[in-house]
Order: structure tokens, then C-alpha cells, then sequence
């Protein structure tokens, strides 16, 4: 597994180890996906080396667990988060929004 991370203000994506916590403009990649990633036109792409036979550190698995946890934590009941409108509809994992005033 890597993590791809987009660099907006050099115009640059860096793929490099999974990262062990979420950040904005970083997306998990398998092998597969990591192998034939290219970078937008006009883009630098930047590999940093990756172990390939790395054990799994304890940071791994904290943060594993931590993920783990914050998706079995239900949401509290008539919880909206703020900006997202009111939930008039779902479809698997789509969700269809009315705007708010």
C-alpha cells in the first residue's frame, strides 16, 4: 500500500509509504494502482522509496485501530454536520442533500 499525496502550490504528487493518518489531498493506493500512476500534465511526480518487506510498526497498527474505531463509532442521533445540508434520500453509500438557507 502507498499514499499519494497532491501538492496544489508546486504542482507536485508524491507517492510514498502509507501514511498513518488521514490528511486532505492524500488518497490510499494499492500496488497495482501505485505502479501506472501518472501525474496531471505539467505535473512533477515525486517516489519516494518504499521497504517493500517492512513489518508493520506499532504506528501502523495504531493507526489501524484508530480507523477501525472511528468507523464503528455511530454518529450521534440528529447529527448534521454543519455546511452539508439536511439528508433527503440515500443510495449505498451516496447521499442526496438538500441545500440549507
Amino acid at each position: 500500500m502507498f499514499t499519494l499525496t497532491y501538492v496544489y502550490r508546486d504542482s507536485t504528487a508524491v507517492l510514498g509509504p502509507l501514511a498513518t493518518y488521514a490528511e486532505p489531498h492524500c488518497y490510499d493506493l494499492c500496488a497495482e494502482h501505485s505502479e501506472r500512476l501518472t501525474a496531471p500534465m505539467g505535473w512533477e511526480l515525486v517516489r519516494l522509496p518504499v521497504e517493500d518487506d517492512a513489518e508493520p510498526s506499532s504506528d501502523d497498527l495504531e493507526a489501524l485501530a484508530d480507523a477501525v474505531r472511528e468507523a464503528a463509532r455511530p454518529a450521534p442521533a440528529g447529527h448534521e454536520p454543519v455546511g452539508q445540508g439536511t439528508e433527503v434520500g440515500r443510495r449505498g453509500h451516496l447521499r442526496v442533500l438538500r441545500s440549507t438557507d
